[in-house]
């Protein structure tokens, strides 16, 4: 099976929250060749439960993911 190797983005920002303070927000957007839509956007969930990254932030600032097909 070829793993397809994508280009990943990720965008960080900074805005208010809820309570009046400062959040972190991350746009993590992967753009895949070779597979379909739907794959595409399983890996690109498989991938962030295993993310160092995520894993780390996980629970503590939002985090929006966009699989895209190139």
């Amino acid at each position: 099976l070829a793993i397809p190797q994508p280009e990943v983005q990720v965008s960080v920002g900074i805005g208010r929250n809820e309570a009046g303070g400062f959040a972190l927000a991350a746009d993590i957007q992967a753009v895949f060749q070779d597979v379909d839509q739907a794959t595409a956007d399983d890996l690109i969930a498989q991938a962030h439960q295993v993310c160092p990254y995520s894993n780390a932030t996980r629970g503590n600032i939002e985090v929006n993911l966009t699989a895209k097909l190139a």
